[in-house]
């Protein structure tokens, strides 16, 4: 019982703090301005709990835009892996979505999750902020009904 109320209590002070560290892997910058609009007064997502951190060391949530490039690869994954357990991959736009207009390129691989494990994804080319709020705002729902429900063992994909 304490257990339970302790997971719970947990759980709630996870959901109503993300911090999130943004990664681009080559996307042509539309879907970063629209993270960067999220920092403004006009939607202030502060005041959801949503903070931008800087080090990948703080954060719980990876957000990642553009799609995933052979040179962007090792770097996406040594952020992912720099990040404290429980954390979380939102997928944003077409392109980190699917690989987008890239997708056939000689040196993108694809979507994020050919790399990592996504949570989240917020379609759009480029996604309006107020889809990216409601994609954080579904991951705090996530969290707050099943908590890191992923499998731990999530192996480096080549």
């Amino acid at each position: 019982m304490i257990n339970n109320l302790i997971k719970k209590a947990y759980q709630w002070a996870q959901k109503k703090s993300l911090w999130v560290i943004h990664f681009n892997s080559g996307s042509c910058n539309g879907c970063d301005i629209e993270i960067l609009d999220l920092l403004t007064p006009r939607y202030d997502v502060e005041r959801l709990g949503i903070v931008v951190e800087a080090s990948p060391r703080h954060a719980d949530v990876l957000l990642v835009t553009g799609p995933v490039t052979r040179q962007a690869k090792d770097g996406l994954w040594q952020i992912y892996s720099q990040m404290p357990s429980p954390k979380w991959v939102v997928a944003v736009g077409s392109c980190s979505s699917t690989g987008g207009i890239f997708a056939n390129s000689d040196t993108v691989l694809g979507g994020v999750d050919k790399i990592l494990p996504v949570d989240v994804y917020i379609p759009g080319c480029p996604c309006r902020p107020e889809a990216v709020i409601n994609g954080l705002l579904k991951l705090q729902e996530r969290i707050s009904i099943n908590g890191d429900d992923r499998p731990e063992n999530f192996a480096k994909r080549d």
